[in-house]
């Protein structure tokens, strides 16, 4: 799965509207305009596809596109951490951390990130999970949540990210 679709399907799990998205990129460190923020969500020829992808039974893909790249998604999320709970100010004689991961996968990220955004806890998470049929233990949450280089991280795969962003959906949008 590739950034640009995770952000759609953020995107379409939280209800997120293209004005807002241009304001959370805004938040993010990023400017974007609307017709920008269009092209970055369109389908990429290389991209997962699924039944929620199509049209009629015809897969949705577009010949121009921008590619959204780590820094790219990873803005996005931290604007959507700031529009959410507001911006941090770090406190005094505490140095100023780095808003990006140098090395952490994205699939990680994404999930850390939308957990602090949308203030969920793990029992909210695995709660998320099992609305889209999918069951791990706390112990596999904690991994995919640790900082990479601990000893008991774990990646987090493309199918948790997918499920965990279709239970958001169905948490959202009802």
């Amino acid at each position: 799965m590739d950034n640009n679709d995770l952000l759609i399907r953020l995107r379409y799990a939280l209800d997120i509207k293209n004005k807002d998205m241009i304001e959370i990129f805004k938040l993010g460190g990023i400017e974007v305009t609307k017709e920008e923020v269009l092209l970055i969500l369109t389908k990429t020829n290389d991209g997962y596809h699924d039944e929620a992808d199509s049209i009629d039974g015809d897969i949705v893909e577009h010949e121009e596109n921008i590619k959204c790249d780590n820094i790219m998604l990873e803005s996005f999320l931290n604007g959507l951490i700031i529009s959410k709970r507001g911006k941090q100010d770090p406190k005094p004689g505490q140095p100023e951390r780095s808003a990006y991961s140098k090395t952490e996968r994205v699939n990680n990220i994404l999930l850390k990130k939308v957990k602090i955004a949308l203030a969920l806890t793990s029992e909210d998470i695995l709660d998320i999970l099992e609305t889209a049929g999918v069951f791990i233990t706390k112990g596999e949450l904690s991994a995919f949540l640790r900082k990479e280089g601990h000893k008991n991280y774990k990646e987090c795969g493309d199918q948790n990210t997918r499920n965990f962003l279709k239970g958001l959906a169905i948490k959202y949008r009802k």
